[in-house]
């Protein structure tokens, strides 16, 4: 919500400015001692209904008549509700991917596949990994789409929001820098290391013209000088003081079960029993690459 307090960001917040967003929430960690829990959830109902929605709904609301409890939750719930079905017509699934990790190497360590964590069932089909393709019908939005993807034994521990706007309409250095312009990026850092990074071109310190991509990052820590409050320290401190802002109203809630419940009932309808694999310490599975692909895209890599 910072692009409310600063004016240069909200003018270009929009579908003439953005190409389009990717949320990453990243694990390193496996089902850990949560299988009981985890194998009747998977990553669709663990993370996205609810942690990957919100900042969904953060990113995309329009500006609040005033940041207020209501006002604020109103404006969220608006983006969810504009969000297309995620199943298309023809009940294909070209919007959603789903994986489940295999054995590999985390962080220097080698770990098992999921089906071999204790209290796993051999032949589970519970997703730890999903990727998403989200639009939403809306003046701001139309056209523009949010990636979504989530998944446990990934190579890094992060969660961030990155914003990609659109190339220059004409590249007028073409015929004196060899280097392809990188398109500008916003990074929303969310954890661990909280801040916020821009992505834009400098010309190379020569007398040749050459342009190349240089980050410019804001770290809380390092800006401010002191630590950052957990996320459910602040979310305790605003129940004891009866500041509900933070919280998923009911209705978001029921929305984004609205929004996934297809998808679910599409993997439970299908029998399917060889969920897609991907190695432990990989970012997921080909099919989320391709996903992204059929649009020109790709995942930024972290």
């Amino acid at each position: 919500m910072f692009r409310f307090g600063n004016g240069m960001f909200e003018p270009v917040w929009n579908r003439r400015y953005i190409d389009h967003v990717q949320i990453t929430a990243a694990e390193t960690v496996g089902v850990e001692r949560r299988a009981a829990y985890y194998e009747g959830a998977g990553a669709l109902r663990d993370m996205v209904q609810n942690h990957l929605m919100q900042l969904l709904a953060l990113v995309a609301m329009e500006p609040p008549m005033a940041f207020a409890a209501e006002n604020v939750r109103d404006r969220k719930l608006d983006v969810i509700v504009s969000a297309q079905p995620l199943l298309e017509e023809n009940g294909s699934g070209a919007n959603f991917v789903r994986a489940q990790y295999g054995a590999g190497w985390v962080s220097g360590a080698e770990v098992p596949a999921y089906r071999r964590e204790d209290g796993v069932n051999p032949r589970s089909t519970t997703e730890t990994y999903v990727a998403l393709r989200i639009l939403l019908d809306s003046w701001r939005w139309a056209g523009v789409p949010f990636y979504i993807r989530t998944g446990k034994r990934l190579p890094k521990r992060t969660t961030e929001i990155a914003i990609q706007f659109r190339r220059p309409p004409l590249h007028i250095f073409r015929s004196v820098s060899p280097t392809a312009i990188a398109s500008n990026l916003l990074i929303i850092n969310v954890q661990p290391d909280e801040g916020i990074s821009i992505r834009f071109e400098a010309k190379l310190p020569a007398t040749r013209m050459q342009l190349a991509p240089v980050m410019m990052n804001f770290r809380y820590g390092s800006a401010f000088g002191t630590p950052v409050p957990e996320a459910y320290e602040t979310l305790l401190l605003d129940a004891m003081l009866g500041d509900p802002t933070l919280f998923a109203r009911h209705d978001f809630v029921e929305s984004s079960w609205a929004l996934i419940t297809p998808v679910l009932e599409r993997w439970r309808a299908s029998g399917q029993q060889d969920v897609p694999a991907y190695e432990a310490g990989e970012w997921g599975p080909r099919d989320a690459d391709d996903m992204l692909a059929k649009d020109g895209r790709r995942w930024r890599t972290l």
